[in-house]
């Protein structure tokens, strides 16, 4: 019987949140004889990313460590499409997938589209239809959904809005969201070796008895502003003696600056470095309510039953809203502070937005995506 050549499919991802979502992808398409697999990491995390492909047990096959400090988004993607563009002339990919919405997965879509490569798009169709929030992923995402030859949806809600885009509905297939495939995949890792996710036991001796609220914060619509009344709506959320927070804080010296100035005097709040991967699945566990400004946390807290406040003015990701496992909060002191209150104090509040169902999927994400990929021409 003749063999059939395996595709060449060219994975490209450059931050942490695209590594913990494509992680299971290549893990997918690895085990499948069908594909040879070269994974391209642009570095534009270098740190968070490094975490996460140890943890996933990935080598890139090419890194282009293209991270400087302070560099200008033109900067960044002008180096993202030559260095993506040169490795995919050296690797004559077949299929090019890029996942959600960074400078990274534009360009490497943008590079693919130059060379006539068909791409595929994990994490396709989440629009929040303004293209200032959040800046500049909502035309990142907008620019890959003209180019993408697939579109793999999260959820229902954002394959309608591709449909209503005139993406043809043969081109767009509901997956699931693979950051549930990340997750469940990490939390069996850590019940089997619980030593890699033991570095928060002296926070969590220190914090015992307390109810614990985690918090992430770092969108940059969010900067001046919004991070002010964030860091006060902390302040004021952290004088409840039964509460404890704990914020890792994003390395952006704009985040860094008003976070430490405002909180760094509180006792019940961990002011503490970025958490890699399997630590920050620890902390959803123990948390009793995650407050964010972040994507992928409103969809990892649900999977594990975590009311999630949000706090955005919009968000692509309205399906945990609609099935109350996310609010909407703003950036506004008073209504951040009065949330927390009522999921602290209302237990038919709290449980309503814990059991609300998950839906971004069952885990089985990256599974399909590769049965997909193998089935096109």
């Amino acid at each position: 019987m003749a063999h059939t050549i395996p595709k060449t499919v060219m994975v490209i991802f450059g931050t942490r949140p695209e590594a913990i979502k494509m992680f299971p992808v290549v893990h997918a398409l690895k085990a499948d004889p069908a594909f040879r697999v070269v994974t391209c990491v642009s570095a534009q995390h270098r740190g968070m990313l490094d975490q996460v492909l140890e943890i996933a047990g990935i080598v890139p096959d090419h890194d282009l460590d293209l991270m400087k400090p302070d560099q200008t988004l033109d900067g960044l993607t002008a180096a993202l499409l030559t260095g993506l563009g040169g490795v995919m002339d050296a690797e004559q990919p077949d299929w090019v997938v890029v996942q959600g919405d960074t400078a990274t997965a534009m360009a490497g879509a943008l590079a693919a589209y130059y060379r006539k490569v068909p791409v595929a798009h994990v994490e396709a169709g989440l629009r929040s239809h303004n293209i200032y929030h959040p800046w500049p992923e909502e035309v990142n995402r907008k620019i890959i959904g003209t180019i993408a030859a697939l579109h793999f949806a999260p959820t229902e809600t954002s394959a309608a809005a591709l449909r209503a885009e005139n993406v043809s509905a043969d081109a767009i297939h509901v997956t699931g969201n693979t950051v549930i495939d990340a997750l469940q995949w990490v939390s069996a890792r850590i019940e089997a070796e619980p030593a890699l996710a033991s570095g928060l036991a002296d926070l969590e001796a220190r914090f015992a008895g307390k109810r614990i609220i985690g918090v992430t914060s770092h969108r940059r619509e969010n900067f001046g502003g919004g991070l002010e009344a964030i860091a006060e709506a902390i302040r004021q959320i952290a004088a409840r003696p039964d509460v404890a927070l704990i914020f890792p804080v994003h390395p952006n010296p704009n985040v860094r600056k008003v976070m430490e100035g405002a909180l760094s005097d509180l006792p019940n709040v961990a002011l503490i470095e970025p958490l890699d991967y399997p630590h920050f699945a620890r902390l959803l566990s123990l948390a009793e309510i995650m407050l964010t400004d972040s994507g992928g946390v409103q969809e990892e807290a649900p999977a594990l039953g975590k009311p999630v406040l949000v706090m955005r003015e919009t968000t692509e990701r309205p399906e945990g809203v609609e099935a109350g496992t996310a609010r909407l909060v703003g950036t506004q002191t008073a209504r951040i502070v009065s949330e927390i209150f009522t999921l602290l104090d209302d237990k038919a509040a709290y449980s309503a937005m814990a059991r609300a169902h998950n839906p971004f999927g069952d885990g089985h994400a990256a599974r399909r995506i590769a049965e997909l990929l193998g089935h096109a021409p």
